[in-house]
């Protein structure tokens, strides 16, 4: 097969900032880069070679001068397209000497071709999650752009999701005091991406499995969401779903502030029943999903269960609510705690 001339990298990536100013990118992101506490920290980018990520390294390179010694490319091998998936490593680290930016791969040991959408993102993020604490790295860079800001909310609507879900995916997500993932990209379209690096002479790699209907977000990109685009007519829809999710990320983190002001839970992990009483059912529900997350083991409490056990919450009165095997949730003198199962005895529900 005739390989065709690789790009100047360099060249094209200042010929693409040009096209692409920073004061296009996320203006949260963007306004992180200037704090004096992001400058000393390691960055990474998730690389997969496609066009989106490609634009973001590339700008990252170009409008970040003084970081190109610091940048770290991370690319996880998924193995589900045979020698598509080796061709992209191959592309991802030409790119990466073109530009002298270090660049660590890894491939998927458990790489069935049955994996969900679900075990490749675990998987993926496993790899970050061994790679990025060695090499000290406290901000990760996604290539995500506003077309995934439509594609997560039509999928998130399908199981349910809240104002936390609805409000992914985030320019500036806290992973822990430790990291950060940025996303400057979800102020841009998919097609304006593809017609800067176009205008520039980029080349980047194409998934062909994105062209399936496999996977649900596969399903979404190439059926709902074009016909969802026709029908909004002359609406920029894509630029509405993304103030959409701007507007339900602030809703979530007033959520959160409330429920932080409240402070329902006290240092042995009790949540406090009484201070949560005549508040609205959105608060109760976030405090009593961070007591589910502060317990050690808690079981796989069901959908339908975490409903009745936040109607009984809301009551306050004295309960005993089966949490499977693992024990019990037990509300009394105005407070919620998790007691475990004795040995031997099998855990059932009392009210």
């Amino acid at each position: 097969m005739k390989r065709h001339p690789q790009p100047n990298w360099p060249e094209v990536a200042l010929r693409l900032a040009a096209v692409v100013s920073k004061e296009r990118l996320h203006p949260a992101v963007v306004q992180w880069t200037s704090d004096a506490s992001a400058v000393r920290r390691s960055w990474a980018v998730a690389f997969s070679g496609g066009a989106d990520s490609l634009a973001l390294l590339l700008l990252l390179w170009a409008h970040w001068p003084e970081r190109r010694d610091r940048l770290l490319v991370v690319h996880f091998n998924h193995r589900l397209r045979g020698r598509e998936s080796v061709g992209d490593v191959a592309f991802c680290r030409r790119v990466c000497v073109a530009l002298g930016i270090d660049f660590i791969t890894e491939s998927w040991a458990g790489a069935t071709k049955r994996a969900s959408e679900a075990e490749a993102r675990a998987a993926r993020f496993a790899f970050f999650e061994r790679v990025l604490p060695q090499r000290r790295i406290a901000a990760l860079w996604f290539g995500h752009q506003q077309d995934d800001i439509a594609e997560t909310a039509l999928m998130r609507f399908a199981r349910g999701s809240g104002t936390a879900g609805l409000a992914a995916p985030r320019p500036l997500q806290a992973m822990s005091a430790r990291r950060v993932h940025l996303r400057p990209l979800l102020t841009l379209k998919k097609t304006e991406i593809v017609a800067a690096l176009q205008s520039v002479g980029a080349v980047w790699r194409e998934d062909a499995s994105n062209e399936t209907g496999d996977y649900f977000r596969n399903r979404i990109r190439r059926v709902v969401l074009p016909g969802w685009l026709v029908a909004s007519g002359e609406r920029d829809a894509l630029a509405g779903a993304a103030l959409s999710r701007e507007r339900l990320e602030e809703d979530d983190s007033a959520l959160e502030a409330w429920v932080d002001r409240l402070a329902p839970l006290d240092r042995s992990g009790r949540l406090d029943v009484r201070v949560l009483a005549g508040k609205p059912r959105a608060v109760v529900r976030r405090a009593l999903h961070r007591w589910l997350g502060a317990q050690a083991d808690t079981g796989d409490l069901s959908r339908q269960g975490f409903e009745l056990l936040l109607v009984a919450v809301e009551q306050g009165a004295v309960k005993r609510f089966s949490l499977g095997r693992s024990g019990f949730a037990v509300i009394r003198k105005g407070a919620l705690f998790f007691e475990k199962t004795p040995r031997g005895h099998s855990s059932r529900q009392r009210k």
